[in-house]
């Protein structure tokens, strides 16, 4: 891909990325989003704290649907959390992209640290480094992955869990 190339499909994503932010920042569009494409994420209460182009933080509450046996929060709702404050991140580098992007979780690993009994908020700090690997595939016109890490804590700070989410990106042929 030339140097021109590469130049107008920063040039879109800048501009791309800030109209989805501001959707993703609307309380209201994200309720709509989640209800239509991740019912469960509406169900589970998952909400944004902050997003911006490097970090994106995704809060869970700790309630009667989300609960295992042990009277905590159960994995999967975690787990759900830490995915979605990565994938945020990365559809906001893929949306409406010129090439089109795909992008697909190929593996998730989970340490679970602390019971989660409260609200926990993910946070994945990866944006800068996810963005080159997509700004590669498009160069390149090959598959990349990048491994992003999602660390849980509750409201005390403590660590809950860490996830690390492998997303594979490649451009669309057109």
């Amino acid at each position: 891909m030339s140097v021109h190339s590469i130049e107008a499909f920063r040039s879109n994503n800048a501009t791309e990325s800030e109209k989805y932010r501001g959707l993703v920042n609307s309380k209201f569009l994200f309720n709509m989003f989640l209800l239509k494409s991740l019912p469960m994420g509406f169900l589970a209460g998952l909400r944004v704290k902050e997003f911006t182009p490097d970090k994106c933080s995704i809060s869970v509450p700790f309630k009667w649907l989300n609960q295992n046996p042990f009277r905590s929060t159960y994995f999967a709702v975690l787990s759900m959390a830490a995915e979605m404050s990565s994938g945020m991140i990365a559809m906001m580098h893929t949306h409406n992209a010129k090439p089109s992007i795909s992008m697909l979780v190929t593996n998730v690993e989970g340490e679970f640290v602390k019971k989660a009994t409260g609200l926990t908020v993910f946070t994945c700090e990866d944006g800068g480094p996810m963005q080159q690997t997509i700004e590669e595939c498009v160069t390149t016109g090959e598959g990349r992955t990048y491994v992003c890490t999602s660390t849980g804590r509750n409201n005390n700070g403590e660590v809950v869990a860490k996830f690390r989410v492998t997303w594979s990106f490649k451009a669309r042929s057109k």
